[in-house]
């Protein structure tokens, strides 16, 4: 839902589109070429070959290709929570870090050449507004280069002008924004190079977060166009990003980085209601009710087990606020506020208390 307004609000058009495609459209990309070890094996459809879908931009392309534009309707933000299938090994498989099947928070621009430059500091802007908003500040850019000896893997490209034009403009991109990076030859994509966000993780590893990708040879494998100024075709400049990278490999990095202390904007089950015993359920339920209906995500222990058994499981489970709701509290239309970080009890009316917890929702503290 965060990521969804706030990609609204930047200008995106969100699209959805299929899992599954005709192996021409993998062979026109690239993919089948660069990146066929990492795809599933092809499923055999009224004897043709398709494939499930290891990334979204081919997709994209076809969407784009669709429309007749001009160089007024650029830069075009087409936005998907893509589900991806990529055959890793099972040795490098870890939890939601690397997985098989995952989400992407993918979105590609294309745009005029004479845009890339704002457009990506425009994309790093989005990045420093959503890792402020989840408090990750411990991260930097990498920009990633192509290793032109690697010929398994740049090979086949012929226009190193190209390369060597997209990767200047994306480090005037991120010179103008200031932010620190570091240069690393060797890891740019198969179709142009990318800035990456790497971070470490808890165990000191340095993991990639999210991408940025300056692609300058899509438009031409695809024959996409717009219609410049003069009236003539021209190939409009791709750039391929993704904010969170896949939403679970940065659910796995927040988890690790806060130890499952969510801040209470993002935390699954943001307050529990403990009722100090079983005649005082309904009023627990009354208060579950007026919670929920103020859009707080909000449960009931009203389990067998004693009071301070089930105030301990609600600490382990990192709920940001129980609230023990008893005698007093019904007559009163109060909740006992026990807050994650704080050891004192706080009696609040409820009503101070949706007041309180919304503020701080919105506020993403």
């Amino acid at each position: 839902d965060y990521m969804y307004q706030k990609e609204l609000e930047n200008g995106y058009k969100y699209v959805y589109t299929p899992i599954i495609a005709h192996k021409k459209l993998y062979e026109t990309s690239g993919h089948l070429a660069h990146y066929k070890e990492d795809m599933y094996s092809p499923i055999d459809i009224d004897d043709e070959k398709y494939y499930l879908r290891p990334m979204n931009c081919p997709h994209h392309h076809m969407i784009y290709k669709h429309n007749q534009l001009s160089y007024r309707d650029l830069p075009m933000k087409l936005a998907e929570f893509g589900l991806v299938h990529r055959y890793e090994r099972s040795g490098v498989l870890t939890g939601l870090i690397r997985a098989r099947s995952f989400t992407q928070n993918d979105s590609h621009i294309y745009c005029r050449k004479d845009q890339l430059k704002n457009e990506l500091i425009e994309v790093l802007k989005i990045f420093k507004e959503v890792y402020g908003d989840f408090n990750i500040t411990d991260y930097w850019y990498r920009l990633s280069l192509p290793d032109f000896k690697n010929e398994e893997k740049y090979g086949d490209i012929k226009d190193k002008k190209m390369w060597e034009e997209s990767a200047e403009m994306a480090e005037q991109a991120l010179k103008e924004f200031g932010v620190k990076y570091a240069k690393s030859e060797g890891e740019a994509s198969f179709y142009g190079p990318k800035i990456d966000v790497q971070a470490k993780n808890v165990l000191g590893k340095e993991d990639t977060l999210a991408t940025v990708q300056v692609d300058f040879y899509s438009a031409k494998k695809f024959d996409l166009n717009f219609v410049n100024e003069k009236g003539e075709k021209e190939h409009p400049v791709i750039i391929h990003r993704a904010i969170m990278g896949s939403f679970d490999r940065f659910f796995a990095f927040l988890t690790e980085k806060t130890g499952g202390n969510f801040p209470v904007w993002l935390s699954p089950v943001q307050t529990v209601i403990i009722p100090v015993g079983e005649k005082f359920n309904n009023y627990g339920q009354k208060v579950l009710a007026e919670l929920k209906s103020a859009g707080i995500r909000a449960e009931i222990d009203a389990s067998a087990e004693t009071l301070g058994k089930r105030i301990r499981a609600g600490k382990t489970k990192k709920i940001p606020y129980l609230l023990v709701v008893g005698e007093k509290e019904e007559k009163e239309n109060t909740v006992s506020v026990n807050a994650r970080d704080k050891k004192e009890q706080e009696i609040m009316l409820l009503e101070k208390f949706t007041e309180k917890i919304l503020k701080e929702i919105s506020e993403k503290k």
